[in-house]
């Protein structure tokens, strides 16, 4: 029998196993661009038989590797794929997996439902989930959106691990530009603030950064334990009514939290 070495694998393809090469290629077909697919449109873009493409979409979806997606009839990246280690997909991960848990929080609560991520000093917005609430129309918030993460509760929440100096090097002016009477004013006061809710495992901030809406937001940690992003909820309300959180309105944002942490490999305990 020849002995096996790296030079075996660039020399020689009798080692390739058919299965498993259709399967990885299934895997990069899905990008930016092309964030679910059919079946179908997998054995066209592969020369694939049908039957074949379903059985490898069938078994990398019991695997974790894919997940449904659009009542079944198409498929997505899975929660599994971050297992892989790839720069890329761990990028592609936060938006197009956390897109479906805020589309979910929406459609529970029918509130707009934003996913957000701190990138320096701004809070920065990455995916959205809008609602046809006319009370909405006028917050302009989309994709992209920047907002000081100093002055804002989704800041704050995104800011939960970092220390004290750390927030301080972050914020070093004497006195940080205020929005409203609640906004904080130092680097302290932003620390505090942000352990504060790590503390509640969540934040609920009444017309704090914008008069006339209200705003519940959760981390999101992944396998590092790390907040790498916030799951938000608005409401166009300046206070939250009392009907409202007896439903369990904060309840459902954490959990949707929870759940996006769970998908990016988080395995602690919920808040």
């Amino acid at each position: 029998m020849p002995e096996f070495n790296d030079t075996t694998l660039d020399a020689d393809d009798q080692y390739l196993v058919p299965a498993l090469e259709r399967g990885l290629k299934i895997l990069e077909l899905f990008s930016h661009r092309d964030p679910v697919l059919t079946p179908n449109a997998i054995a066209q873009r592969l020369g694939l038989p049908r039957t074949t493409a379903i059985r490898l979409v069938q078994t990398l979806n019991t695997l974790g590797y894919l997940e449904r997606a659009n009542r079944d009839r198409d498929f997505r990246l899975g929660p599994r794929v971050m297992k892989l280690g790839f720069d890329y997909l761990t990028s592609l991960a936060i938006t197009d997996i956390g897109t479906p848990v805020i589309e979910r929080l929406r459609d529970a609560t029918g509130f707009a439902s934003h996913l957000v991520v701190r990138d320096g000093r701004d809070v920065v917005f990455v995916a959205k989930a809008w609602t046809h609430d006319a009370t909405l129309s006028t917050i302009k918030v989309n994709v992209g959106t920047r907002i000081p993460a100093h002055a804002s509760v989704h800041g704050h929440v995104l800011l939960g691990d970092l220390s004290e100096a750390e927030i301080e090097a972050l914020f070093p002016e004497p006195m940080l530009p205020t929005y409203t009477p609640s906004t904080p004013r130092t680097a302290k006061e932003v620390f505090d603030r942000a352990q504060k809710y790590v503390a509640e495992g969540c934040a609920v901030s009444e017309s704090s950064f914008e008069p006339g809406i209200s705003v519940i937001s959760a981390p999101v940690r992944d396998g590092s334990s790390m907040i790498v992003a916030a799951v938000t909820l608005t409401v166009a309300r300046p206070f939250l009514e009392k009907a409202m959180v007896d439903k369990g309105l904060v309840g459902q944002v954490m959990h949707a939290a929870y759940e996006l942490s769970e998908r990016l490999n988080y395995h602690g305990a919920k808040s």
